[in-house]
């Protein structure tokens, strides 16, 4: 029986060498290693395609990635794997092994946390596997190619896939549930904390059988819809744009605050991610911000550090200026997309600080006690996201309106918002 091994992908440009090159081996015995790419706004594709059988691109969204490579697997055995899971040794030969001698068509392995981590919940998801004939995408579900068409693949849903292909596959056959481990990343657990994750997965499990809608559940989980919180000040003379009124004056200078203002929340909608927040200063008083129409939440005290963390919300969150005209819908969709694979996201600022920071969690320590409107900016935060262990993506680099020359380059390439 032929390997395929399908791994779905999602800037993982960080991660996939290593992903591939623990597959070797098995690439080694004549098993295919599939690539499916969902987007990814990093290297991902070029890094994986040295390390691949085959590196293909499909609409994102695990379930649409794992059927379009097991469309084009030549294995007799189709297993599909997350980028940060581990196979045991000799995985081809136990599951092939375990589907002729038990007569299945289907299978998954038990998991284990890397580390040794959370023994606990690996005993917990391994015996309910075990117990319901239910399996979940850590756990490497393998199945015969044939089996996969008869059940039609994966179903086209935002959230449990792997659930719904277990339930299709158990009326087939029971699966074979291999006792031997792969090792997968307990990072969700540790961001969102172990308790609060396991109950979260079991209501959402619940809703799923009860017949909630799988974009719902998406977003609940975390997928599927990005806050983004926009911080601006009040267009009032005087207090707007303040570097910039000696070139232009106090009444131009707000009046560019506001065109900047209302661009900035124009892009934000247009990019339909998720709700917008308008985070106002000194307050949300001004008759401006009210139309909008945006949820409007006054600036809290403290420096921008403290008020760029007021911003962040319980789920994935992208905070931005209003004073980056170049960043577009794209932009911000970019670094939504990598939230889902990363811990942070930054898009530089030309200047050596950044015009957008999203994180999937509130992280304090990133923000606290930094010296801000200086160079060094964007080196601090990189060196305090390495000190935490976290995971970070980086899109290219914009440039925002706060000195004269930035002026004149938003007047050339942006002449619509010219005073």
């Amino acid at each position: 029986m032929r390997l395929s091994i399908v791994m779905p992908v999602l800037n993982e440009a960080a991660g996939i060498v290593a992903a591939l090159e623990a597959l070797a081996p098995l690439r080694a015995k004549g098993c295919e290693v599939i690539v499916v790419d969902g987007g990814s706004t990093d290297a991902t594709p070029d890094v994986a395609r040295p390390l691949a059988d085959r590196v293909l691109s499909a609409p994102r969204g695990r379930a649409l990635q794992m059927n379009a490579g097991a469309a084009i697997a030549g294995g007799d055995v189709i297993l599909f794997l997350h980028a940060d899971t581990r196979l045991p040794e000799n995985a081809d030969a136990l599951l092939c092994d375990a589907l002729m001698k038990a007569q299945r068509v289907w299978g998954h392995f038990d998991v284990a946390f890397s580390g040794g981590a959370l023994p606990l919940v690996a005993v917990t998801m391994n015996l309910r596997s075990r117990l319901t004939g239910i399996a979940t995408g850590d756990q490497a579900l393998f199945v015969r190619r044939e089996a996969f068409a008869r059940v039609g693949g994966f179903p086209a849903i935002a959230l449990m896939e792997d659930v719904a292909l277990s339930a299709r596959l158990k009326r087939v056959s029971p699966p074979a549930c291999l006792r031997a481990r792969v090792t997968t990343s307990p990072r969700r657990w540790r961001r969102h904390g172990t308790l609060p994750t396991v109950l979260l997965m079991w209501r959402l499990r619940l809703a799923f059988f009860l017949g909630a809608d799988p974009k719902r559940l998406a977003r609940a989980y975390g997928h599927g819809e990005t806050s983004v919180a926009i911080l601006a000040k009040a267009p009032v003379p005087g207090t707007a744009k303040t570097r910039l009124i000696p070139a232009i004056g106090a009444h131009a200078a707000a009046v560019l605050q506001e065109r900047l203002t209302a661009r900035a929340v124009a892009t934000a909608q247009a990019a339909d991610i998720g709700p917008v927040t308008l985070w106002c200063a000194p307050d949300a008083t001004h008759r401006s911000f009210r139309e909008f129409g945006v949820t409007l939440r006054p600036q809290p005290e403290g420096d921008l550090g403290a008020r760029m963390l007021a911003a962040f919300e319980d789920g994935p969150t992208l905070v931005i200026g209003a004073d980056c005209p170049a960043l577009t819908p794209a932009h911000l969709c970019d670094a939504a997309r990598a939230l889902e694979t990363h811990d942070i996201v930054l898009i530089p600022a030309e200047d050596g600080g950044y015009v957008l920071v999203g994180a999937s969690a509130r992280h304090p320590a990133l923000f606290e006690a930094m010296i801000w409107s200086v160079p060094t900016v964007l080196a601090e935060t990189r060196a305090r996201i390495a000190t935490l262990g976290l995971k970070a993506a980086e899109l290219p680099p914009l440039w925002d309106v706060d000195t004269e020359d930035d002026l004149a380059r938003m007047e050339r390439v942006f002449p619509e918002l010219t005073l």
